[in-house]
């Protein structure tokens, strides 16, 4: 096949397919690799929607195209994305171990029974028994999820099974008004997956937390107390282990307290700072957590396995996943199998096809080892504290917190506004700081790093310190660029 004729389809012809996949993993080896990793590298080629639309010509014709231009279509993509395998994106996901990232994305392996997957029904279930046991359960079930919020949605619908079976059959109509408890602070899931699974987001009973942003579990009885008031069935509460800004950790032990007194349903949203049990210094920040009935946890967000990469585990050992998911479709489950049919897990969840995610984990771990992990972690920690300090000696920074996990959140002070706090105006013309500084960093590709309002509290920059490849020297650049971006303001 000449370069100039349309690629068509490479059906039948594995030595054109093999040559095309060598040379897409070539472009994905120098794009990703080689210049995502650079520090001389931009951290994204900003450009603005239309002229961006442009340049990747996005438009599906009737006509396929050639070779060279499918090459220059890839080549194109991951030059305008964002490099999130770079130093300079402070984010809660990035990709740092390509391997397990790149093998699971090749074999087109649909997770529903042992005859069409059993390397990965094998693997899932070992993954999934390592992380149950770091939540301290010696038994219990679980599956690889979409996402931390698929997982959390699961939880509330397992919840509301267990205490309404009827309702997987009659539906709303077999259900008394249900109320769940979540902190003001929680991931915004769970009122997404109230809505979606018919209970609405009026059911859903928002817990005050402290200053630090962890769930009062006083005011969780007082709640309780309210919606039973009220006329609601109280059923599930939903504490937080890594809060998305502040990196709060709820108090699990005083929360599993309350729910055992209520009879309710305790799950964990740990997507953020489950890892954290990794590490033997600092998961004192879940204890409690082996309490729980379920927990979320997300390993392509600290341990950085690559999206996506998330799994829900249940204490649950009575097939509570299977009882409330399954419909025994004949064509894929049949009971009367040459081998044992337990294996055949895909009945457990509301997919049918699912990605091998389990396995991103499991060769990074086999990479790495637990304790390559854990070393992980505790580097985190230590350069979040790194940078605290460093921002503490500087003028112009001011922390919005000292931080327990790895979320710095801070304030830039310009110049101009620099003793000027009692002004009447401080707190407007502070907020306005970070997007402008945001909006710098973006369009000169240097780097990239979140910011957001927080109750009464104006826009803040909330540095996420998870990417293993980060230094001192990044912490430095950090702040450095920040007093460069805004040091006219």
């Amino acid at each position: 096949m000449a370069d100039s004729e349309p690629l068509l389809s490479l059906d039948g012809d594995p030595v054109a397919a093999e040559a095309l996949l060598r040379d897409v993993f070539g472009i994905i080896v120098d794009e990703v690799i080689r210049k995502g990793t650079s520090a001389s590298e931009k951290v994204c080629e900003w450009k603005e929607p239309e002229e961006l639309k442009q340049l990747l010509d996005l438009e599906l014709r009737s006509h396929g195209e050639s070779r060279e231009q499918i090459l220059e279509r890839c080549r194109a993509v991951i030059r305008y994305s964002v490099k999130t395998c770079g130093s300079w994106f402070w984010w809660e996901e990035c990709l740092a171990f390509v391997p397990s990232f790149t093998l699971s994305s090749l074999p087109s392996f649909s997770r529903y029974t042992y005859e069409i997957a059993p390397v990965f029904v094998l693997m899932e279930e070992e993954v999934l028994k390592k992380l149950r046991a770091l939540v301290g359960w010696s038994s219990g079930d679980g599956v690889f999820c979409p996402g931390g919020s698929i997982s959390n949605m699961y939880a509330v619908n397992l919840a509301r099974y267990q205490r309404y079976p009827d309702c997987k059959q009659r539906g709303l109509r077999a259900l008394p008004p249900l109320a769940l408890f979540t902190s003001k602070e929680c991931h915004y899931s769970i009122k997404k997956g109230a809505a979606f699974l018919g209970l609405g987001t009026d059911s859903v009973r928002v817990v005050k937390a402290d200053e630090r942003g962890k769930m009062i579990p006083e005011d969780l009885e007082r709640q309780i107390s309210l919606a039973e008031a009220e006329g609601a069935v109280p059923f599930l509460v939903t504490a937080t282990s890594g809060t998305t800004v502040l990196g709060a950790f709820d108090p699990l032990e005083a929360i599993a307290d309350v729910c055992q007194r209520h009879g309710l349903w305790l799950h964990v949203d740990a997507a953020w700072g489950g890892s954290v049990l990794l590490s033997q210094t600092h998961r004192h920040l879940l204890a409690g957590i082996q309490r729980a009935d379920s927990v979320a946890w997300n390993p392509h967000k600290l341990l950085t396995a690559g999206l996506q990469c998330s799994a829900l585990l249940l204490r649950d050992t009575s097939n509570l996943l299977k009882r409330c998911h399954g419909s025994q479709a004949s064509y894929l489950f049949q009971q009367d199998k040459f081998y044992d049919v337990a294996l055949d897990t895909g009945d457990k969840v509301v997919q049918c096809g699912r990605r091998v995610d389990c396995l991103k984990l499991w060769l990074m771990w086999k990479a790495q080892g637990g304790q390559g992990l854990e070393q992980r972690v505790d580097q985190a920690f230590a350069l979040a504290r790194y940078l605290v300090e460093e921002l503490k000696k500087r003028e112009g920074f001011e922390l919005v917190m000292e931080p327990e996990f790895v979320n710095v959140c801070f304030w830039f002070v310009p110049p101009s506004l620099r003793g000027k706090q009692g002004s009447p105006d401080y707190a407007e013309r502070l907020a306005k700081v970070a997007p402008v500084l945001k909006e710098r960093m973006v369009k000169e590709g240097s780097m990239m790093v979140g910011y957001q309002p927080h109750g009464t509290r104006g826009n803040f920059f909330r540095m996420v310190v998870a990417n293993p490849a980060l230094t001192q020297a990044d912490m430095d650049f950090f702040l450095n660029e920040l007093e460069r971006l805004g040091q006219d303001l």
